[in-house]
């Protein structure tokens, strides 16, 4: 079995059914919003709740957080543990960086795009893409 780390949106609907059935198929998944270190996962609203609004500097400021800091740590623990990335759509920045480190670093990553979106050429970088749940577990 595989060790997932599910690369995604905090907004995305289909990421609790991913994690969910990938760990009924047997598989061991680190969940970003159920980080290990306990709580609900990261925000930045968590460390201000204007955090929207900032300005490039607060920003800067901001990556430097003791809470972003937590969770950066624990994402990038979770990276180097996870042997395959699940990149779920939609989904934004955070979780394509996350699988692009990935796939540069030699690890699987499968695209799962359960709605149709415009096609995506740098995907080839990706072992593959998968549009349903029972696709995707069997490509892993």
């Amino acid at each position: 079995m595989a060790r997932i780390y599910v690369a995604s949106s905090w907004r995305n609907q289909y990421f609790p059914e991913v994690v969910k059935r990938l760990r009924e198929a047997g598989h061991e998944v680190y969940d970003f919003r159920n980080p290990p270190h306990g709580g609900a996962g990261f925000h930045w609203t968590d460390i201000d709740p204007k955090a929207p609004e900032w300005t490039y500097a607060q920003y800067a400021e901001g990556l430097h957080h003791p809470l972003a800091e937590r969770q950066f740590q624990a994402d990038i623990d979770a990276l180097t543990w996870a042997d395959t990335c699940v990149l779920v759509l939609p989904c934004g920045r955070s979780a394509h960086t996350e699988a692009g480190w990935m796939a540069g670093a030699g690890k699987r990553v499968v695209a799962y795009i359960p709605e149709m979106v415009e096609p995506e050429l740098m995907y080839k970088l990706f072992a593959s893409v998968a549009g349903s749940l029972e696709e995707l577990v069997e490509k892993l």
